[in-house]
């Protein structure tokens, strides 16, 4: 029996939003994954799209997430996506200029800077609520005739003598599986409490390692953010939930006394830039598709989008009988 077209590794949203657009292309697909797509990293996030804060001399981070933007914005139409066009807040406690890199092609308009702000600008952009939104990319994997299969792996050779294309969307599991070495974790914690009543999104611009953020999803809000490089432990720090939670109630103090639902923790996979490109690797054709650091949510359509280009240019698959 022939195997896959193409073996795509990792199962948070970059896996799979890649497998989403490689399978409704027409490929056979297996997405490979240690964990669910509800344990991934991409489970923790808040998300509210926005550009990505690394390094981008080309423009082409702008260019992926302005992708992603627009599909965002079709997704918004679908409640099933967890995706949806909200309403919020973006404030500075240092910057008064307009954080028009942070939001490329949206509209902002000033706003009454909270407390120990010096500006604030109102906004509608694209807030995704994850778990609904990983749940959305497995049934649409699945209606394109994808799957997903739980497997943890020591090296790139295993996929590769599975199909003939790969691609790694692996997160940090690329500092082993690529011997990337640049990769660095970068630990998150969120707070989800009980909704007192908020459809508005809050974020302060991120020039700090913490901050006040919070996004609603329905009946419960994330509430963030920290950013703690090289930290690695997943138990969620009570100290760090505590500022969290007084960071946001100094903004809006009905959070002083709102319900904890759970603590959430993730390793960002970050890189000086995202890895998206194609080599040759064991004979088949690898795309590595990684390090997007917080910004995964955000560049997802555009660099899977990507991917289909890069796999669509490989030079025909090697003959053989895969089992």
């Amino acid at each position: 029996m022939a195997g896959p077209d193409v073996v795509v590794l990792g199962a948070g949203v970059i896996g799979l939003t890649s497998a989403v657009c490689l399978a409704e292309a027409g490929m056979a697909v297996e997405c490979w994954s240690a964990d669910p797509p509800a344990a991934t990293t991409s489970r923790v996030a808040g998300a509210l799209w926005a550009a990505s804060p690394l390094p981008d001399p080309d423009g082409v981070l702008a260019r992926w997430a302005g992708v992603s933007l627009e599909v965002f914005g079709e997704l918004a139409g679908d409640p099933s996506s967890g995706v949806r066009i909200a309403h919020g807040v973006v404030a500075s406690r240092e910057r008064s200029g307009e954080p028009r890199q942070m939001f490329p092609g949206v509209q902002l308009r000033g706003a009454p800077a909270p407390q120990g702000c010096v500006a604030a600008f109102e906004l509608d952009a694209p807030l995704i609520d994850m778990p609904p939104h990983l749940e959305y990319l497995r049934r649409r994997l699945g209606a394109a005739g994808g799957a997903i299969s739980r497997r943890r792996l020591s090296s790139l050779s295993e996929p590769a003598r599975h199909a003939p294309l790969v691609v790694n969307c692996s997160g940090l599991g690329a500092r082993e599986l690529a011997g990337d070495d640049s990769l660095t974790p970068v630990r998150g914690q969120h707070v989800v409490v009980e909704n007192p009543g908020l459809e508005d999104f809050f974020m302060e611009d991120r020039g700090a390692p913490e901050w006040a953020c919070w996004f609603p999803h329905g009946g419960r809000v994330v509430l963030g953010g920290v950013a703690q490089p090289g930290a690695v432990d997943p138990v969620p720090d009570p100290a760090v939930s505590q500022g969290i939670v007084e960071r946001c109630a100094a903004v809006e103090p009905r959070f002083a006394n709102a319900r904890v639902l759970e603590v959430l923790v993730g390793l960002r996979p970050v890189r000086p830039t995202v890895r998206l490109e194609a080599e040759d690797l064991h004979g088949a054709r690898c795309v590595h598709n990684y390090g997007h650091g917080r910004s995964g949510v955000s560049l997802s359509w555009g660099c899977a989008r990507e991917v289909l280009q890069l796999l669509r240019s490989a030079p025909p698959p090697r003959p053989a009988s895969r089992h």
